[in-house]
């Protein structure tokens, strides 16, 4: 398979949705991948899902990200690859690739928050800290490939307090100038997001993710302790269980209710990325309240009907996904299934991997 990357200033939307993790051929090729470890589905069918995203330059630069463009294609490669040397060419271009990413994107990340410092805080953006767009979700990649740029250095200061927000009041160093929704309209004041997706949930996930492989770098710490601290200030308990807000703007917190049970923004991929953290800050406490929390959410039938399907991100996939991780270490991992069981039995059932044919 030959790989070629390319900059492409305005790129059609074919070629963005064939080579995004979410949509297929790649989306389809991560579970056939699964499938072939598993000796369940055979590798000519992984290569066949692969080159069909390979078929034309992957996309790069500022547009290109986790789920997206050549860096999309050096983690469904990995996947593939595991211990072995398949794919070993292509990876080796694909990480050339994401290395020049991973040097030049957080040059200019410090460069921005120099400025803030120098004047006014000057707030950052999801493209360029996000699990989805931005240095997260490189920084993940990087992790997997066992390469490390700048990216934790980068993390660690993007947690520090703003100088002076608007008003004078202090801001996360992570509020953005955007609105949550619309990411070319501005919000007055800004906000500061949680879910893992778009929010420092995300960030907090991968630098516990580093510490448990002996990863650190100066104050990487105190940043996980200093998120914790600010997720403890938006989190909510009453009889529906404990949840987090979506995202902060000035004095109030959205939604003043639970969400969704999802892996990007409900509690179980907050509570996820805390139970992470307690690796790296030896907090029982934290640990027992995040477990609660995942053991109390699947049970609540208004959250479990605010799913949207089946899918991964706003769906009972990516709910599914993050209880496997964690499923086996708790007590009462039974309580997790049942709910789950029965809301897989309610849900509309969609096209199944098996349906889906090459282009």
């Amino acid at each position: 398979m030959t790989i070629s990357a390319t900059a492409v200033p305005a790129v059609n939307p074919d070629t963005t949705s064939r080579q995004s993790l979410s949509q297929e051929p790649l989306d389809i090729a991560l579970l056939h991948i699964e499938r072939a470890h598993r000796d369940t589905g055979t590798w000519q069918t992984v290569h066949r899902w692969l080159s069909a995203t390979a078929d034309r330059p992957l996309i790069d630069g500022s547009t290109a990200g986790l789920f997206l463009g050549a860096p999309a294609m050096a983690y469904a490669m990995n996947l593939a690859a595991a211990d072995s040397d398949r794919y070993a060419g292509a990876l080796h271009t694909l990480d050339s690739v994401v290395a020049v990413h991973t040097q030049r994107r957080p040059d200019a990340a410090h460069a921005r928050i120099d400025r803030g410092e120098q004047n006014r805080g000057e707030q950052t953006s999801f493209a360029e800290y996000g699990l989805l767009r931005g240095l997260t979700g490189l920084g993940a990649l990087l992790l997997r490939r066992a390469r490390y740029g700048d990216v934790l250095s980068y993390l660690v200061r993007l947690t520090e307090p703003l100088p002076s927000g608007p008003g004078g009041r202090t801001l996360p160093g992570w509020s953005v100038w955007h609105c949550p929704t619309n990411l070319a309209a501005p919000t007055p004041g800004g906000h500061a997001n949680v879910g893992v997706a778009h929010g420092i949930s995300g960030p907090l996930a991968l630098l516990a993710l580093a510490s448990r492989r002996g990863i650190r770098v100066c104050g990487q710490d105190n940043a996980i302790r200093r998120i914790c601290r600010w997720l403890d200030g938006v989190r909510q308990t009453n009889h529906h269980g404990t949840w987090w807000a979506r995202w902060v703007t000035g004095n109030a917190a959205v939604p003043r209710g639970p969400a969704a049970l999802s892996w990007c923004y409900g509690t179980p991929g907050l509570a996820r990325a805390q139970q992470l953290a307690v690796i790296a800050l030896g907090d029982r406490a934290r640990q027992r309240m995040a477990e609660r929390a995942l053991l109390y959410c699947p049970a609540d039938s208004v959250q479990l009907n605010h799913l949207a399907g089946r899918d991964l991100c706003h769906g009972v996939g990516g709910l599914m996904r993050v209880m496997q991780r964690v499923g086996p270490g708790l007590g009462d991992a039974d309580r997790l299934h049942r709910p789950l069981a029965s809301a897989q039995r309610t849900l509309p059932r969609s096209g199944s991997a098996e349906g889906h044919q090459l282009p």
